[in-house]
């Protein structure tokens, strides 16, 4: 009998605790991050360890000079020079958050380390932020009439007679193509935005082999057809940075980055010619990735925290950050690529990104490869850094077995 009330006690702590991380989910506090084990949650702790041996044993083949790792990834490409800074990578890092807890880590889990496209996602946030404060009213608002001028910054006292008669400003979005783009064509990669930006044809990015081809062709109409490329999400960054009428940085640290307990180490970088004047103020213009150098550098732990906050749709601890809606909107599969949505939200829509993962699951992708793996479902948030990407299904696929649901 005495057994029996024994074991009928601890069924009710294990409803009780299931309740309370159901009703009151756990947030880390600044500058610390509770850790408990995978047993403590009924989890295999084998299957965990056996996944994290994977992800390592599948390290990326690319060399770990990311100045390198780009020529020999893009080094084809017209213009494709690095005009940003690289860093020298680590060894593979990663963090397993179930339930808000830390259940497993490997690696430099502090180190900050280039993420390349995962920046983004962090792009897309200042973005809905815009949107929150009324900056953007609808982002299927035309951008171009909601800029100013940019003055390109030059550190020449004086013009050269030669110069003469050239504009003295750009206005990428003043075309007769990119004047029908709208926010949302750019956040999905959808605008078939034309111009240069910043020494970058549009045209020279992913151009594929038939160069002419890409170089004359005929522009889609902007929401109709889907391409991957850097020159125009940079143009994102430019317009959004207009918008704000501040560095993007100190938006993400303000309004983000600090109210979820993100450490200081973090930095955002643009290019050495992405440098504008605004306000009377030198602004640099921050990159959406690391193509052309620049973009994110963070660590695993910061990456995890935007992860619970993408998780909790913007939701920290009671404080809504950025609105929910915005993240039901940046998982809505795109027309033009329905495994798309907002820049970087990679979404698993007919299972086709991770067949082993759930059709809810989004992860947000970066070269290298580095990913956030976001899973309602599984209740489930995984960092991996510098994993193949051949590799990104087995290595989910190994977390959620050892989940059991």
């Amino acid at each position: 009998m005495k057994r029996i009330f024994l074991v009928l006690l601890v069924l009710v702590n294990v409803v009780v605790n299931a309740q309370q991380h159901k009703s009151n989910p756990y947030f880390p506090p600044e500058g610390k991050w509770e850790t408990r084990s995978p047993s403590s949650f009924g989890l295999d702790s084998i299957k965990i360890s056996e996944a994290i041996n994977f992800a390592i044993n599948n390290e990326t083949k690319m060399p770990r000079d990311q100045e390198l790792a780009q020529a020999l990834s893009f080094g084809k490409e017209p213009f494709s020079d690095g005009v940003g800074p690289f860093s020298e990578r680590g060894d593979p890092s990663g963090i397993i958050i179930y339930k808000g807890y830390i259940i497993a880590g490997w690696g430099d889990i502090e180190r900050v380390d280039q993420t390349h496209s995962v920046t983004k996602s962090f792009l897309s946030t200042v973005v809905g932020l815009a949107v929150d404060k009324g900056f953007i009213k609808n982002i299927n608002d035309r951008v171009y009439k909601m800029l100013p001028p940019v003055e390109i910054y030059d550190n020449t006292t004086y013009r050269k007679p030669e110069d003469m008669g050239k504009a003295q400003f750009i206005n990428p979005f003043n075309t007769p193509h990119n004047r029908k783009i709208s926010w949302d064509h750019l956040l999905r990669q959808t605008s078939d935005f034309e111009g240069t930006l910043w020494g970058k044809p549009d045209w020279a990015d992913r151009p594929g082999e038939k160069l002419m081809e890409a170089y004359s062709r005929n522009r889609s109409e902007p929401g109709s057809t889907w391409k991957y490329n850097d020159t125009r999400v940079n143009a994102l960054a430019l317009a959004t940075t207009l918008i704000w009428h501040k560095p993007l940085p100190s938006v993400l640290r303000e309004m983000i980055m600090q109210p979820i307990g993100a450490s200081n180490t973090w930095y955002w970088s643009g290019y050495r010619n992405s440098w504008i004047i605004l306000d009377g103020n030198l602004v640099q213009s921050v990159s959406g990735g690391g193509h052309f150098g620049g973009g994110l550098f963070i660590s695993a732990l910061d990456m995890a925290r935007f992860g619970l906050l993408t998780y909790h749709k913007g939701n920290w601890n009671g404080k809504q950050l950025l609105s929910e809606n915005w993240f039901d909107l940046a998982t809505v599969p795109t027309k033009a690529n329905t495994g798309y949505g907002f820049m970087n939200y990679f979404l698993n829509t007919n299972k086709k990104l991770l067949p082993s993962a759930p059709e809810e699951a989004f992860v947000h992708i970066g070269n290298g490869t580095n990913i956030i793996y976001v899973d309602r479902k599984n209740e489930l948030i995984v960092v991996a850094r510098w994993i193949d990407n051949g590799a990104l299904d087995g290595f989910v696929s190994k977390i959620i077995k050892a989940i059991g649901k």
